[in-house]
């Protein structure tokens, strides 16, 4: 046995709340998603990228790139760059979407000037119930977002971070420790290694991890 299907949808037997993302993110170009990575609403997993990733066109560019191992409690959101209105004038109102002679004379290089990028989630990341996340924000591996925080800044690994706006409560291991388990990458090991070494991924004994990424 080497683990649940990755392209399960819900991989959980009579907990259809939960599901694994990437099958949903199948023939999105502007979306990627790891392995395992999963979502828990009452609602179903089904129209994550409908209702909790918004604002997301493809005209804009921008992409939603999140890693493999990760967990997103109910309410979990992405703003993305489509939600930016030109601020270079005195007023933001985006006159020229509704036409009709509004249109002429935007310059779509004002707006793009906000574009902040992609959004990236690393891997092994568990992000809490109704967190909001910011476009262009990178949440580094292993982090843990508390529930309820808007994150506007790019979050190290292994940080635990809270509020509004989101600032990092304290790291969950000590540099070093974090420097290794960045090289150890188990969330990229081969899913018959990875269930061979369970209780060392569950465990705390860096010695034995980094043992096992031999």
């Amino acid at each position: 046995m080497n683990g649940p299907d990755p392209d399960n949808p819900h991989p959980l037997e009579g907990h259809p709340r939960v599901g694994f993302l990437r099958p949903f993110a199948e023939g999105r170009s502007n979306v990627e998603v790891g392995v395992y990575t999963y979502y828990d609403d009452p609602e179903g997993p089904e129209h994550f990228f409908e209702r909790n990733v918004l604002h997301h066109y493809d005209f804009v560019g921008d992409r939603l790139v999140i890693g493999s191992f990760c967990a997103f409690a109910t309410g979990v959101r992405f703003f993305m760059n489509g939600a930016n209105h030109a601020m270079g004038g005195f007023s933001t109102y985006p006159f020229n979407i509704f036409g009709n002679g509004w249109e002429e004379g935007f310059d779509p290089a004002t707006w793009a000037e906000g574009n902040r990028g992609d959004t990236v989630v690393g891997s092994d990341v568990w992000i809490g119930g109704d967190a909001l996340i910011m476009p262009g924000v990178t949440i580094g591996h292993g982090a843990i977002v508390a529930a309820r925080s808007v994150v506007t800044s790019d979050v190290p690994p292994y940080a635990v971070v809270g509020g509004n706006p989101a600032q990092v409560i304290r790291m969950r291991y000590k540099a070093e420790t974090i420097e290794c388990l960045l090289r150890v990458a188990w969330w990229d090991w081969p899913v018959g290694r990875i269930t061979e070494n369970l209780d060392v991924i569950r465990g705390s004994d860096l010695e034995k991890i980094a043992g096992a990424a031999q």
